[in-house]
């Protein structure tokens, strides 16, 4: 193997720490949570190992982590979404660093595998790898539990359940409320947009922008489009989904529909091969394809690269295609997750929610060591912990129900 880290001279890289400090005074419920923790040490001797997109947020995550007690390895869960200058300052802050921007793939499966040598006792866990992997080498022997950030990751964990094959409990930090509505809509809804218009340098107003999936995902980056005023279509596979946009005032078109009118095409499914070949051949010339899902799969980049006639790259993360009829498409990133790979993923005060989550199930993880091999929810008290806290931080209250009305709600007879 290489060496772990491809950073040669770490005074070349100043900016990470400046980055993660504008973040820190930007995530008071992870601050409030290490203040609460820090004295007792509650993760003394636990070994996590970390696989997520390596940026400012995530770094604080794993900073905290150490200042916990733990010994943490970490690394990037995307070849592309590793800020160097952050990877350089996250060295003097925790126990290993493994990862670089723009890794080959055998480079990232090398990382992945540094981090299994480490024998974690708990990992967090984004898209899935690092688990798979543990699984696949037979080295889960260690692990007492996993936290997964994403719905992908979440929908392999619950494939390895359904299949007997899962060693240890995974709980799904994407299914909590403070992190899906919050992280998913408005996390994924600003930060797609923001990385598709500082990589274009286009105006989106007047556009048509065709987005195909309609989750949590999808619905934030139709919301924020159309707030620029973009022309919104979704294309949808699940008739509830297909209505609600249609009620929500979005136009709903099957994807070879789309395929013909839009301007701008970015796939939010999780799912395979979602914009291929039908679809590409149909296209405008000049549109613009991206994706908002974990891995590269939703744009069939395979097949674009063997019908064009021509490829190359004509901006930072922009990667025009000649199709065989003169029309030119332009990938972003690769086809990678558009947001982290070509921006700084989702807003820092989303992210505070997300990773006070995470650090809240890695405590009750590494508290509750018999838990069967099984994917569970996120508890009750976690969630409701980090949004009050959250809610707490921008001095916003609630209202609370009386004993009288919490009665009257169980009641059958009025």
């Amino acid at each position: 193997m290489n060496e772990p880290h491809q950073i040669k001279d770490f005074s070349l890289y100043p900016e990470g720490e400046k980055k993660m400090q504008w973040a820190w005074m930007r995530m008071p419920v992870l601050r409030r949570l290490l203040e609460e923790h820090c004295k007792s040490k509650a993760l003394r001797g636990v070994r996590v190992g970390i696989c997520l997109h390596l940026e400012a947020k995530t770094a604080l995550l794993a900073s905290t982590l150490e200042e916990l007690g733990a010994e943490v390895s970490i690394t990037s869960s995307n070849p592309l979404t590793t800020q160097d200058d952050v990877a350089a300052a996250l060295t003097k802050r925790v126990s290993h660093v493994y990862s670089w921007y723009n890794e080959t793939v055998e480079e990232y499966n090398e990382n992945l595998q540094r981090i299994v040598d480490q024998r974690p006792n708990i990992i967090v866990d984004d898209g899935g790898d690092l688990g798979a992997l543990l699984h696949q080498k037979n080295m889960t022997e260690t692990v007492i539990g996993g936290t997964e950030e994403t719905t992908t990751g979440v929908l392999r964990y619950r494939a390895m359940q359904k299949d007997n094959t899962l060693k240890f409990p995974v709980i799904a930090v994407n299914n909590a409320k403070s992190k899906r509505i919050f992280d998913n809509k408005y996390g994924s809804g600003q930060s797609v947009v923001d990385a598709i218009l500082r990589t274009t340098n286009m105006l989106v107003a007047g556009k048509n922008v065709v987005i195909i999936g309609y989750g949590w995902v999808g619905r934030g980056i139709a919301q924020r489009f159309r707030g620029l005023g973009s022309k919104v279509i979704i294309s949808e596979v699940d008739p509830f989904s297909a209505f609600e946009a249609h009620l929500d005032g979005l136009d709903v078109m099957r994807v070879k529909d789309a395929a013909k009118v839009g301007d701008i095409f970015i796939t939010a499914t999780g799912n395979y091969r979602v914009l291929t070949r039908e679809h590409f051949l149909v296209m405008k010339d000049g549109a613009i394809l991206a994706n908002a899902g974990h891995f590269d799969v939703e744009v069939d980049v395979n097949t674009l690269k063997d019908m064009a006639k021509a490829c190359r790259n004509v901006r930072k993360n922009v990667d025009e295609y000649v199709l065989p009829n003169d029309k030119k498409l332009y990938l972003l990133a690769e086809g990678r997750l558009v947001n982290i790979a070509a921006g700084d993923g989702h807003p820092i005060e989303i992210m505070d929610l997300s990773f006070a989550t995470q650090l809240l199930s890695i405590l009750y993880l590494n508290e509750k060591r018999s838990l069967e091999p099984k994917v569970y929810d996120v508890p009750e008290e976690v969630d409701k912990e980090v949004i009050f806290g959250k809610l707490k931080s921008e001095a916003i209250q609630v209202d609370e129900l009386s004993d009288e009305q919490k009665e009257y709600l169980t009641k059958w007879k009025i």
